[in-house]
């Protein structure tokens, strides 16, 4: 038997829930009006000006999003026109209530207080010129009435004013965060491109060996490059998906980034301490950026021929250090924002409440260390024993 899927009750939207609006607010007009004829108060063409200015007023409703001061002035001034014709108390000042609500949750409070004063102002007005039976505690309570739909339609502003600001957040921080990851995604395998070109063609004729090999490189890391970017694009394309279907990348594959330094002629390893654990996957695909954005800085700046990349797993943390021995400039930090060099890695890291620090070494050198906290997801691993030491070349 299939299980029972269960339903949930919507209410109207939009167009429709004006139309909804406008037809319940007729329905009870038209039950209050409807017992004028039984007491024979009113006569024939005050009935008729009460029933238009009913469907009128009530019409008005349909178009309350599209032109919101139109309907609230007419819903306003037809209403008072009601009361001043009809004997019946119906309930007409809904539609005005509506409508000045409306206004309000637009933001557009003048206009709202505005409309607001002149219903009060006209009341007041007419029950001293008619001598009705309308008393200044009617007024009073009025006013009431109407400075809390005010208060509510701009409470309601409000909050959708956060809403949208809150989604253009998000936004953003999606867009540099792509950004971020296209970044280390081209610059770390593009550079290591370049490098591994130039010393192809340098070694091409004395030691075709080692062109071959740094060319094997070459073709190893464009295939790497083409798969990261596909499976970036590939996240942007289905963003109705729960989860992506490659994993992202972490520091298991710290060697592979390794294995391509020492192509472009760096002299890396790997020095890990503490027990390893199964990082959380924002951890973990932040130790990887910033270590591989630390070689490509390494390659394209320092000028260095050995990097040491350290990784300690504490019980809270995990903290990351790329020294190298280079003697050229450091790696300039990107533009604020931009998700490149050490701002890029400076962002990863605060994202996840830690904090990297960058420069040169007192005895020569480049080194960026980052603390990246695990949060309350990091768990042992249970493979630790198998994979520590020192690794790399």
């Amino acid at each position: 038997m299939a299980p029972l899927t269960p339903t949930r009750f919507r209410l109207p939207r939009g167009a429709c829930a004006d139309a909804v609006l406008a037809l319940g607010t007729f329905v009870l007009l038209a039950i209050a009006e409807g017992q004028r004829p039984r007491s024979g108060e009113g006569s024939m063409p005050s009935l008729i000006v009460s029933w238009l200015l009913i469907v009128t007023v009530c019409g008005a409703l349909l178009f309350r999003r599209r032109y919101p001061a139109t309907v609230g002035w007419f819903t306003a001034l037809a209403t008072g026109v009601y009361y001043v014709l009809s004997a019946v108390d119906g309930p007409l000042v809904l539609v005005p209530i509506v409508a000045l609500y409306a206004i309000a949750a637009q933001g557009r409070m003048r206009l709202a207080v505005a409309i607001a004063s002149a219903m009060v102002i006209g009341v007041g007005v007419g029950a001293i010129m008619t001598h009705s039976d309308v008393t200044g505690t009617a007024v009073f309570m009025l006013t009431g009435w109407l400075v809390a739909v005010v208060a509510l339609g701009s409470v309601r502003h409000g909050r959708v004013a956060y809403a949208e600001e809150e989604a253009r957040l998000r936004a953003t921080e999606e867009r540099l965060r792509i950004a971020r990851e296209l970044h280390d995604v081209i610059g770390h395998n593009i550079s290591m491109i370049n490098v591994q070109s130039g010393a192809a063609l340098h070694r091409l004729k004395k030691d075709p060996a080692q062109a071959e090999a740094a060319l094997s490189a070459i073709k190893a890391g464009s295939r790497e490059t083409l798969q990261e970017l596909r499976a970036t694009l590939d996240v942007l394309r289905r963003v109705d998906e729960d989860a992506p279907r490659a994993p992202a990348p972490g520091l298991a594959r710290a060697d592979a980034l390794v294995a391509s330094a020492k192509l472009a002629g760096l002299a890396v390893r790997i020095e890990r301490t503490g027990a390893e654990r199964a990082l959380p996957a924002q951890v973990d695909l932040a130790a990887y950026r910033i270590v591989q954005e630390s070689l490509t800085n390494a390659v394209r700046h320092s000028g260095a021929g050995q990097v040491t990349i350290r990784l300690a797993y504490g019980d809270r943390e995990l903290t990351v250090a790329v020294e190298d021995d280079g003697r050229g400039p450091a790696a300039r930090p990107g533009r604020p924002g931009g998700g490149s060099g050490i701002a890029g890695m400076t962002e990863r890291a605060r994202a996840l409440g830690g904090e990297l620090a960058a420069g040169p070494r007192p005895e020569g050198g480049f080194a960026v260390r980052a603390r990246l906290p695990y949060g309350i997801t990091g768990e042992r691993w249970s493979g630790a024993a198998d994979d520590q030491g020192p690794a790399g070349g």
